[in-house]
């Protein structure tokens, strides 16, 4: 498991939110949160990754360490 999906992971329950409500927030698809999640997209686009750390209200490296 790579560090982004456990970030992503731990990241996301500690806001409380699910992956579909993230996805949302994020504006991408809940299968691509889904994915990044089980370890299934281990390289996330950049634009990707941007949105998903707006969303959560921290940075790309906070994602990504």
């Amino acid at each position: 498991m790579s560090n982004i999906t456990k970030t992503l992971r731990k990241l996301r329950e500690a806001k409380g939110l699910s992956q579909e409500k993230l996805a949302r927030l994020a504006d991408v698809a809940n299968n691509t949160i889904i994915k990044i999640e089980a370890g299934k997209n281990q390289n996330p686009t950049l634009e990707t990754l941007k949105k998903v750390a707006q969303a959560l209200g921290v940075s790309v490296d906070d994602l990504i360490k």
